[in-house]
């Protein structure tokens, strides 16, 4: 179930990645559950609104930098990183180390629970007519995916390790609403992706969990039911929007987009050729 009373606020939370297009839309939905929203990201972020804010632009893979921006914090949201398909030489830096510095300065700091933005693409090579659960084999679709996949190995580590939990969230595709008839499936609206995060925080003994992060939809293709102890109970569904997604044109029988729980990120690159 649901929190029906505002959880007791975080002296200090940590969200990395916030001048990216979700950190934008969570920099203002966090703040009731901190204190202190710190905010990180490489790219220019907006200036701090008022004291319960803290504005610290942090490269991840400068291994230093990030350990000094784990200072202090009571838990991390990372949310940073190459949030697309790139090169393996583009991912690397900032996805794998990133994640490595993420963990390594969580541990030096005693930061005991981390909430990881992971994606469907550790699943994406999965045909769309198969259902999947967290203990499905991952099957990466890019170096994105593979970097993603990488970081839940890493969670569970950490845990296994030093005891810092984690709920590694396989984001499916949370924007204002769904783009494409794949999207029907995989649409998180931005309200659930708060609910979720806000779970993840607050619920106790999580241990290295992973949930996929998806709304209410009709028609879907991940269980959650390892991770039913957080209590996340998407409200919204896809399908307010079923009508005006279905006047687009249909993709080729054989369009990655309608064959691949991935869709496009299965067909990108290679790089550099």
């Amino acid at each position: 179930m649901t929190t029906t009373t505002a959880p007791t606020p975080f002296n200090r939370l940590l969200l990395t990645g916030a001048a990216g297009g979700l950190g934008k839309v969570l920099r203002e939905r966090l703040r009731p559950y901190a204190k202190v929203l710190r905010l990180s990201d490489i790219a220019n972020m907006a200036p701090a609104a008022d004291e319960g804010e803290e504005v610290l632009p942090c490269d991840l893979s400068d291994k230093q930098a990030v350990h000094h921006l784990v200072e202090g914090v009571d838990a991390i949201l990372h949310f940073g990183g190459v949030s697309v398909e790139r090169s393996f030489e583009e991912v690397l830096g900032a996805n794998i180390c990133g994640i490595f510095h993420i963990y390594e300065a969580a541990r030096r700091h005693g930061v005991k629970r981390v909430i990881f933005a992971s994606s469907n693409h550790v699943i994406g090579f999965y045909k769309q007519d198969e259902a999947l659960d967290a203990h499905s084999p991952r099957r990466p679709d890019s170096y994105y995916g593979l970097s993603k996949s990488y970081g839940e190995d890493m969670a569970s580590f950490y845990f296994d390790r030093y005891g810092i939990e984690t709920v590694s969230i396989r984001i499916g595709s949370s924007f204002p609403e769904p783009q494409n008839r794949r999207m029907m499936h995989t649409w998180l609206s931005f309200d659930d992706l708060t609910q979720l995060l806000e779970r993840a925080l607050y619920t106790p003994n999580v241990g290295h969990t992973v949930v996929y992060g998806m709304s209410d939809n009709l028609n879907v293709w991940w269980d959650n039911r390892f991770a039913a102890h957080l209590g996340f109970a998407p409200r919204d569904t896809s399908e307010v929007f079923r009508k005006q997604v279905e006047a687009q044109p249909l993709p080729a029988i054989d369009d990655p987009a309608r064959v691949y729980q991935g869709g496009a990120f299965c067909a990108a690159g290679p790089f550099g050729d």
